[in-house]
């Protein structure tokens, strides 16, 4: 039983930071690593302490001031392709952006810093949430 437990055991990749212009779509690329379908896993996006985008049981739900601008691309989850598409970036939309996947009794977590094109990224330590 301890074998397959750690078979299944995955990682999150991501990059630590993204850039754009105000008014353009943004993807937080995050992926499941191995590559591993996505699609029974709960994803949850945050920005900052907030979830703005669920994922769970194929059902969404996106948090007000988001609705219609933030989107999985769902036919990329059977690839672990967990990123997230903000449309029309507007200047309020900067910060820290938190991917979490949880699956089973496992959760991980990564971190992306979304900044103005030019901007300086930087994520502070401990900025993961212990939910």
């Amino acid at each position: 039983m301890e074998e397959s437990r750690v078979h299944n055991q995955f990682q999150l990749t991501s990059e630590d930071c993204v850039r754009a212009d105000v008014g353009e779509d943004v993807t937080f690329p995050c992926h499941v690593s191995p590559e591993t379908s996505a699609v029974s896993t709960t994803i949850r996006w945050f920005k900052e302490t907030e979830c703005i985008y669920l994922y769970k049981n194929g059902q969404v739900t996106e948090r007000s001031g988001y609705e219609g601008r933030v989107s999985l691309i769902t036919q990329e989850l059977e690839r672990g392709n967990v990123s997230l598409r903000l449309r029309d970036y507007r200047e309020s939309d900067r910060g820290v952006y938190i991917c979490q996947v949880i699956h089973g009794e496992q959760k991980e977590e990564a971190a992306l810093c979304l900044r103005v094109r030019g901007g300086k990224c930087s994520i502070t330590p401990g900025m993961f949430l212990n939910t």
